[in-house]
């Protein structure tokens, strides 16, 4: 089955930084897009930036020139570099894997929690 596990969460003071990574197992085929999202307390699920096999990245208006998305198909890892980071980018962020063939075939990591805090 496939799994899905995010590290490298943890506190930082705003203007800090911190890179994410999603690591995805137990698939034999590859995955179409993957993407970050974001849930803060007493907020709906957002997503936050989104990369294709291919490279092509997408990015929320909130984080676009902060946030940059990456991923290394070899290892089958995703990564999210964030920098100059504010008090509203803490949420629970979770990596979400779409391997193109419909709903059946999206997956979901557990989250990792960033705070932002002075």
């Amino acid at each position: 089955q496939v799994q899905l596990v995010e590290s490298g969460g943890g506190l930082v003071q705003p203007g800090g930084s911190l890179r994410l990574s999603c690591a995805a197992s137990g698939s034999r085929i590859s995955i179409n897009i993957m993407g970050w999202y974001r849930q803060a307390p007493g907020k709906r699920r957002e997503l936050v930036s989104t990369i294709t096999s291919g490279g092509t990245t997408n990015y929320a208006d909130s984080v676009k020139g902060r946030f940059t998305i990456s991923r290394d198909n070899g290892k089958n890892t995703m990564y999210l570099q964030m920098n100059n980071l504010k008090l509203e980018d803490t949420a629970v962020y979770y990596c979400n894997a779409d391997y193109g063939r419909g709903r059946e075939f999206v997956y979901w990591g557990q989250g990792t929690q960033v705070t932002v805090s002075s």
